[in-house]
């Protein structure tokens, strides 16, 4: 009947541990502080009473004159102007899928010695490529060094529009071509779905 006796030491040797544990609880002393512990006011930078209080300021605006004398004018052809925009469809393609199916329609033309008509086929492709034109034309202006160029905007929505070829609508212009092709069609009954 040995195992009793042990089991009544455990129980004696945990209940002087516990009386330790409770006289070290006692001995930690609490600080108090004089001054709050929490951040002091930090303003939101919005107050009603300012709002409220708000004068009507007139804004001035400033129109800057950048005066083009003094830079260079020299001459680009339209295969500059081509290469340029196929250069920057293939980065947008990876860059920006989203503005490269937008804007790869579009038709840019040197129209005179000094300018550029870019032909969009709709609003909505527009604001896509004002996205991204300011920095083409930066672009293409200091790697031809021709500060002077004026960019005109022409919506052509017929030629520029994206139509879905069939192979029956290919077939059809064949037809025009060549009447033969009809007869053909009529006696083979071809699948041009």
């Amino acid at each position: 009947m040995k195992m009793p006796e042990n089991a009544q030491e455990k129980k004696e040797v945990k209940a002087e541990q516990l009386p330790a544990a409770s006289q070290a609880v006692q001995e930690v002393s609490v600080t108090k502080t004089t001054r709050p512990l929490s951040r002091p006011g930090i303003s939101s930078g919005f107050s009603i009473n300012s709002f409220l209080n708000k004068e009507d300021k007139v804004e001035t605006t400033e129109d800057v004159v950048i005066k083009s004398d003094n830079l260079p004018q020299n001459h680009f052809t339209d295969t500059d102007l081509q290469m340029e925009w196929k250069i920057m469809l293939k980065q947008l393609q990876v860059k920006n899928n989203f503005v490269f199916n937008a804007v790869k329609t579009f038709k840019l033309v040197k129209a005179d010695e000094h300018k550029i008509k870019v032909l969009f086929p709709s609003d909505s492709a527009k604001v896509e490529f004002d996205k991204i034109s300011g920095e083409f034309f930066n672009h293409f202006k200091r790697k031809i060094q021709n500060h002077i160029i004026e960019v005109e905007y022409v919506r052509d929505v017929e030629n520029l529009k994206i139509e879905v070829v069939t192979k029956r609508k290919m077939f059809e212009k064949f037809i025009e071509k060549n009447p033969l092709l009809k007869d053909l069609d009529d006696l083979m009954k071809f699948d041009l779905t």
